[in-house]
């Protein structure tokens, strides 16, 4: 087999691309995956190797041939200048964070991002002397009338995780460039594989590999990766806060990666099925996905993604909510619980009101995220009728 090199690599479709990054078989016996690598300690050849580091591997937390196969896999599909591999999403977005910010620095934050982003930026970054603010995902371009003198950096998440706004990227990017701040997006729904996030203007890519890079709902991971401008300092921020991932998630982060072509393709092709038939649904006011004509974000994301996943979330007619307790308690494929990317489906009642400062969340009735998974469509839409038919039951009464 002919060794490609990384601009080869990058030439190449990206299903071939899925197949082929970070595989040295020539270094590994032959054997198509790289080995998984347990260990703490590396022992060099001569003092002189270990006191200049003259090795590839100095140290397992700095790395191992395990985690450089991912880190190359993963680059290629970001096409920045380097990844680090952390050991969830939420310490991704920390590390990215934390790269770039200083005591006295302005963090800028979309309303649109989950709790526990708000969290470590509301106790850990404010803390430490960095003053957080909100702002309307919708904004785009007038995102420059929030900037101060101090902002250092914008995270963006686009859509939201949970009300699916999509925000307007480039145009963000280039306001915020043209102040030297930089631009972070959470881009774990799209993945680098729907959304080429430093193409399109961004400065660090994060991604929970929890998610579908796992594709198994069995690996607590994330990458960050950063263009040539922030790769340095991400890198440094990595390695001083003591940062690792065991080589078991590593493996498996890189073995789902494989097959994340043909995993994020089925997943699109069934939650667009089942949003268009939830549209149609008496029950339901609104269907919170990006990919459907009906959407107000649906232009931005033909524009700016390549493709759609499997979350999406509905707003439901008013209804009280022992209604959507006995829709959600004796659903067969869909599993209440948190996260989502897996092979199986899920859903979650929720209600952003409570966390949003700078905007409003105000939906007509009860919301509901939904994790298309991989099993039939015909099943899940007759799971989801059934628990249709509870919830009219149940709301009569």
């Amino acid at each position: 087999m002919h060794k490609l090199s990384p601009e080869d690599i990058a030439r190449l479709h990206d299903g071939t691309r899925l197949a082929v990054a970070g595989r040295h078989a020539d270094e590994a016996f032959g054997f198509v995956n790289p080995p998984v690598y347990h260990g703490s300690t590396v022992l060099h050849p001569t003092t002189r190797d270990l006191v200049e580091h003259t090795n590839r591997y100095a140290y397992g937390r700095r790395g191992s041939p395990t985690m450089t196969a991912l880190r190359e896999a993963v680059g290629a599909l970001e096409g920045g200048a380097g990844v680090v591999l952390c050991p969830s999403g939420l310490s991704a977005v920390s590390t990215a964070l934390l790269s770039c910010l200083k005591a006295g620095d302005h963090l800028l934050v979309t309303d649109s991002a989950y709790d526990p982003i708000r969290t470590f930026c509301d106790s850990v970054l404010t803390r430490f002397g960095v003053e957080v603010s909100y702002y309307d995902p919708l904004i785009g371009a007038d995102i420059a009338r929030l900037f101060r003198p101090e902002t250092r950096a914008v995270l963006t998440e686009s859509p939201g995780s949970l009300t699916f706004e999509v925000q307007d990227i480039p145009a963000i990017a280039k306001a915020a460039h043209a102040r030297d701040i930089v631009v972070l997006l959470d881009n774990t729904w799209a993945t680098p594989l729907f959304f080429p996030a430093h193409a399109r203007g961004v400065d660090i890519s994060i991604w929970s590999g929890t998610k579908y890079l796992s594709g198994h709902s069995d690996v607590m991971f994330g990458t960050v990766s950063a263009n040539a401008r922030h790769w340095r300092a991400l890198i440094k921020t990595h390695g001083d806060t003591g940062l690792t991932v065991g080589p078991d998630d590593v493996y498996l982060a890189l073995r789902g990666l494989r097959t994340l072509g043909v995993r994020l393709a089925a997943h699109q092709q069934s939650a667009l099925e089942i949003a268009r038939w939830l549209e149609t649904r008496p029950e339901v006011s609104r269907v919170l996905y990006p990919a459907l004509e009906s959407d107000p974000g649906h232009a931005l994301w033909k524009r700016d993604f390549l493709g759609a996943t499997g979350l999406f979330s509905i707003v439901l007619k008013p209804v009280p909510f022992k209604a959507v307790e006995a829709f959600l308690d004796h659903l067969s494929f869909f599993g209440l619980g948190y996260s989502w990317g897996g092979f199986e489906s899920l859903a979650i009642p929720f209600d952003a009101a409570p966390y949003r400062t700078a905007t409003k969340w105000e939906p007509e009735g009860p919301t509901i995220r939904l994790q298309i998974g991989l099993e039939d469509v015909r099943d899940l839409r007759s799971d989801l009728e059934k628990g249709f038919e509870r919830l009219n039951a149940a709301a009569a009464v």
